[in-house]
């Protein structure tokens, strides 16, 4: 299903490009999506990776992270809804665990609202919860969620 999509190296000058998927991806309820101002400002600092998931000029999902020494986060990583459960969440993780590994960075750590979908993909790739916030996040209903830490070691 993804033979014909490529994951490429993203910067500053392409969150034009990835707000769509953005909006797309997040459900407003939890206001989990950032600003294009977010994205440009962490683009802007040493240690930050943006990678697109795109399908000719189409970008289909995105993955941001930050890293220093031998640490990333993965901070954001969205698919556009229409595309889910095709393996490209998967392409984008791997990857940032591959730029991860050719730069030895030793663990990838994020952090995820509990109930997210997404859970099942980390922990198929390998991510174990090493850490919860109790009543971390609130969506606009006022309920709340825990946020789960996960860490996968390379």
């Amino acid at each position: 299903m993804t033979a014909d999509i490529q994951v490429i190296a993203g910067d500053f000058h392409s969150v034009d490009r990835i707000m769509p998927v953005m909006q797309n991806a997040f459900d407003p309820a939890f206001g989990e999506a950032w600003t294009a101002e977010q994205c440009r400002g962490l683009l802007c600092l040493p240690g930050t990776m943006l990678r697109l998931a795109v399908k000719g000029d189409a970008v289909l999902g995105f993955a941001l992270a930050r890293y220093v020494l031998d640490e990333a986060e993965l901070l954001l990583i969205a698919t556009d809804t229409d595309q889910r459960r095709q393996g490209i969440g998967k392409l984008l993780v791997r990857s940032v665990t591959d730029w991860c590994v050719k730069n030895s960075v030793k663990k990838v750590i994020l952090e995820v609202r509990s109930g997210n979908a997404a859970l099942e993909l980390y922990t198929h790739l390998g991510f174990t919860q090493i850490g919860k916030r109790q009543n971390y996040y609130r969506g606009l209903d006022n309920n709340h969620f825990d946020a789960l830490t996960l860490q996968l070691t390379l």
